[in-house]
């Protein structure tokens, strides 16, 4: 293996995350310049998450929708603006078949 690979400052600090306020106390070399005081009193440094293990569908079993930068609100109007294109063209491609048949059904009364 080699040596002297491995970060060698890890110390304790605080994540957070924004969804639900939860606070986890871990180490981790990352760096912050903010800082939080922690149930036993002292400061650590705060780094803030958008999601975590504590809100995570997958560790939650809930499904709820995490809407960061209203990217959820811009996928839901492409997808709706989709549909209504998608209905709209097979509406219009259906109007000159249905014209068509009701031409052949007059021209056979009459002829």
């Amino acid at each position: 293996m080699k040596k002297d690979i491995h970060p060698t400052n890890y110390r304790l600090v605080v994540f957070e995350d924004l969804n639900d306020g939860t606070k986890i106390l871990t180490r981790s070399t990352i760096a912050s310049e903010e800082t939080t005081k922690w149930e036993d009193g002292n400061e650590y440094p705060i780094v803030k998450v958008h999601i975590s293990s504590a809100s995570h569908p997958f560790y939650t079993g809930q499904e709820k929708l995490v809407d960061i930068e209203g990217r959820v609100d811009k996928f839901e109007a492409r997808r709706k603006a989709a549909e209504k294109a998608q209905t709209a063209r097979a509406k219009k491609s259906a109007e000159p078949a249905k014209k068509e048949t009701e031409e052949k059904a007059t021209a056979q009364k009459i002829g």
